[in-house]
């Protein structure tokens, strides 16, 4: 029984799943238990089962690799729905198919699906709403389940939003888990070393499916390798089981070729791949979306990887928004993240650019801040965003004290408003004829593409 004014159109949906307990604004505590999810989807029929899934987990590169996944199925005819967070402009991006969002009638008609759900369940449990049972994570995670089966997909590519073990996302029984390089991160909820984070991680892992792990370090490896054997999960280890060779990278993206050394995903060599986003690491996040899909799929065809990778895209990876001034905006927000960043953004433009850099609290700002300030004349502290707690007074304290070691300093500004900080990044550049660098945040590097007036939309 609908109680509620039904939704009208995606956006309504959107914000009556945005008024409950919303971990990503810090509000509530973590959930230690799958149990609430797995109520909701047991009650929904169980969406999740109604299409073949790949899982991704892993703290850099999982929404590359779960786009990568998407991108390919869809080439192949497989009508696609791809599930990943942060949103950057759209609150769309988190729900959607591989080329583009799904049509309003089925945000519409399986919004109001959930709506009706939970409105039901909170009355059989006679309290007056279910906002201290349900999630934000849980309710987005099922809408997509909902949206997937009113669209008869026969795919799907679902990206963790946090951990893993006890991630809304991990009732999946996927063909394929999925898991990207991991780092320290998110310690006050998933443990304070690589070894734990990598447990919570492992979590995604399911009984005798294949896992697909990214290189690792030793620590991590450790708890990926046991764990694997434990649920006798063929584990496909990137660096035994495929080679990423003759990288080129220009502003417009990354060739590569690979070479697939795994029976399961029929060995060979392919050559002359294209991503059309410039980095490294992107041709290694490729090299695992093509292991993954050839591990299900072992016959799809080398065209088809070709095609799909060449039409990849998604928002704020390594995503120029302006030619005048040229202006790249990257969700980097670890340390390692920002290092291959720095790497890639050097590599194309050169040392003694402006940054425009805002971050989340909690993130190592002293590691991030102690390998920016040596490649930029100017440097603007500022705020990325309100959608989650940040302290940009103490972002700008670690960048001037980073700053203060080096005998040529970079200018450090502090500006808080985030709308200031980028008109000011753009006149300095031109002025001076640099280029910008915005990041940090997938949240900061929202508010610029937003603020953008040459933004590109996902299709």
């Amino acid at each position: 029984m609908l109680t509620s004014t039904p939704p009208a159109n995606s956006a309504d949906v959107y914000t009556w799943i945005s008024t409950f307990i919303n971990l990503e604004k810090g509000l509530g505590q973590f959930k230690l238990s799958l149990d609430g999810m797995l109520a909701l989807a047991e009650a929904a029929g169980n969406p999740e089962r109604c299409a073949p899934s790949f899982h991704m987990a892993g703290s850099k590169g999982k929404g590359s690799v779960t786009g990568m996944i998407a991108a390919i199925l869809g080439a192949s005819g497989i009508k696609t729905a791809l599930y990943s967070s942060p949103h950057v402009s759209d609150f769309r991006e988190r729900v959607s198919l591989w080329n583009g969002f799904f049509d309003e009638e089925t945000y519409i008609h399986a919004g109001r699906e959930l709506i009706a759900l939970v409105e039901k369940l909170a009355f059989n449990n006679k309290t007056p709403d279910n906002k201290d049972e349900n999630s934000f994570f849980e309710l987005i995670t099922l809408w997509f389940f909902l949206c997937v089966r009113m669209a008869r997909c026969g795919a799907m590519a679902v990206e963790t939003g946090m951990g893993g073990r006890l991630d809304a996302t991990n009732i999946l029984d996927p063909l394929v888990s999925v898991i990207t390089l991991i780092e320290l991160e998110h310690t006050e909820y998933l443990g304070n070393t690589i070894a734990a984070i990598a447990g919570e991680k492992a979590g995604i892992i399911k009984p005798g499916r294949p896992l697909v792990l990214a290189e690792q370090t030793p620590e991590a490896l450790e708890v990926f390798r046991e764990q694997a054997f434990h649920k006798k999960s063929p584990l496909l280890y990137f660096p035994d089981c495929a080679e990423v060779n003759d990288v080129i990278i220009n502003r417009e993206g990354t060739s590569f070729t690979l070479v697939l050394k795994s029976q399961l995903a029929n060995n060979g060599t392919l050559s002359g791949l294209f991503v059309p986003i410039p980095g490294e690491v992107q041709a290694k996040n490729a090299g695992l979306a093509i292991l993954a899909v050839k591990t299900a799929y072992p016959h799809i065809q080398e065209e088809v990887i070709r095609e799909g990778l060449a039409h990849f895209s998604l928002p704020a990876r390594f995503e120029r928004i302006s030619d005048k001034p040229p202006f790249i905006i990257d969700g980097a927000h670890t340390a390692r993240s920002i290092e291959l960043c720095l790497k890639t953004f050097t590599s194309l433009y050169g040392n003694g650019g402006i940054l425009v850099f805002g971050c989340m609290e909690g993130k190592d700002v002293l590691s991030m801040a102690g390998l920016c300030v040596p490649f930029f004349s100017r440097v603007i502290i500022t705020t990325p965003g309100t959608f989650k707690k940040s302290n940009p007074n103490e972002v700008y304290a670690a960048f001037v004290g980073e700053a203060g070691k080096l005998s040529k300093k970079p200018e450090i500004l502090f500006l808080p408003d985030t709308g200031e900080a980028i008109d000011k990044a753009v006149s300095l550049a031109l002025e001076t004829g640099l280029p910008i660098l915005g990041t940090g945040s997938f949240y900061l590097a929202g508010e610029i593409r937003k603020r953008s007036h040459t933004k590109t939309q996902r299709p």
